[in-house]
């Protein structure tokens, strides 16, 4: 007899994070690997919020919150929305959870019923479409590549949208492509969804700040779609706080109180702590905090200059985030060293058996001919993986 239910036996596990318990047990075992896995940033938290964890430790910050949490970093939230985005919203339209994760499988809760569809464009953060599936709903997939930027159409979207259809998510800037959706994409998607009254957008704005070229646009600023509209961000990425776990949505009034409902009968209110370093985080001008961005381009640059000269990759500049998502489909199919590659996640073990650098096959983020480098980390340990590949792979062209 099965003891488990069918919706975990549906579940899978994340790729992400095989890849780097993978990387962990090689280094624990003495080999030295450069894990590339992770999507976190590697910078410390900065002070002035570190100091606001401390002082609401010592203001005795220590008692449950307001489900969809304090009322002031609501009003935090709601201030940088204005600043930043140029969106207009109430702290009733705000909850705040455990993480921007959290912030996603609400609103999901609150719409999907067994069988019905959530588009997805490809690539997808590996945990949308486990998300869909623990809803008891199905994810319908729209392909993209190397070649479209790994965008859709509005022509894609509009095919794809049926009578079951119910959300459309997707991240703006991505994980994994590193790409962005422009205003005027944006602007196209938001004229198709808007004919369907019945279709909610859930936009994951998590990587916002992380942006090279230009202001992250949100799909909300569209008036015609502002009441169809999930925003979903944290705190993880932009101020280096994924430990800290503190995401949020902001919706329509309707959504809002459904998702401060599901909340309530699972976790009730985020860490009262990391609530109040949040507020000083948001209150502070992002400009305080570029100096992670200009890290992350400058590293940007030297991972595009040397990835360029590894054989067999087609490699696209990220505009935004971490991640590089090289298309490796010129070893698809191939036998390297005695190991057939059948698709990306084949690949990628073959880069860290051989290589010992840590990346991850693009078939849980929805792309089986691509993966999925972080470049989070030193530009010591950036030159040294993308020599370590390059070496590897100069053997088999």
């Amino acid at each position: 007899m099965n003891k488990l239910s069918d919706r975990v036996n549906r579940l899978g596990y994340s790729q992400t994070f095989v890849m780097s318990n993978k990387a962990r047990e090689m280094k624990a075992n003495g080999i030295n690997v450069i894990s590339l896995t992770l999507g976190e940033p590697d910078f410390d938290v900065p002070d002035n919020i570190k100091q606001s964890a401390f002082d609401a430790i010592n203001e005795n910050y220590s008692h449950y919150s307001p489900v969809p949490g304090f009322l002031e970093l609501r009003e935090a939230i709601v201030h940088k929305l204005k600043r930043d985005n140029n969106l207009e919203y109430k702290p009733t339209q705000i909850c705040v959870s455990n993480g921007a994760k959290q912030s996603i499988i609400n609103v999901l809760a609150a719409l999907i019923n067994d069988g019905d569809e959530v588009i997805l464009p490809n690539p997808y953060w590996v945990s949308y479409d486990e998300m869909v599936k623990m809803m008891g709903g199905n994810s319908v997939m729209l392909p993209t590549s190397y070649v479209t930027d790994f965008k859709i159409t509005a022509e894609q979207l509009e095919e794809a949208i049926t009578d079951k259809t119910k959300a459309v998510l997707f991240s703006s800037p991505c994980n994994p492509s590193g790409g962005y959706y422009t205003y005027d994409e944006l602007k196209s998607l938001a004229k198709v969804i808007a004919k369907y009254p019945h279709v909610t957008i859930i936009s994951d704005e998590i990587y916002e700040f992380i942006n090279y070229e230009t202001k992250t646009t949100s799909i909300a600023q569209f008036p015609e779609v502002y009441e169809q509209t999930a925003v979903i961000n944290g705190m993880s990425k932009a101020f280096a706080m994924t430990g800290w776990r503190i995401g949020y949505s902001a919706c329509p009034e309707w959504l809002a109180k459904a998702c401060e409902k599901v909340q309530g009968q699972m976790t009730s209110g985020a860490n009262t702590v990391a609530q109040r370093a949040s507020i000083t985080a948001l209150k502070t001008d992002p400009s305080e905090y570029k100096y992670m961005i200009d890290a992350f381009k400058k590293r940007r640059d030297l991972v595009y200059d040397l990835m360029k000269e590894i054989p067999g990759f087609k490699v696209l500049l990220p505009k935004a985030a971490f991640y590089f998502f090289p298309d490796i489909s010129h070893y698809i199919g191939k036998t390297l060293n005695g190991t057939e590659i059948k698709d990306s996640d084949d690949f990628a073990m073959f880069i860290l058996e051989n290589a010992h650098v840590g990346c991850v096959g693009g078939v849980s983020f929805g792309s089986p001919e691509c993966i999925r480098f972080s470049y989070a980390a030193s530009e010591e340990e950036l030159r040294e993986a993308m020599r370590r590949i390059k070496e590897l792979l100069d053997q088999f062209n």
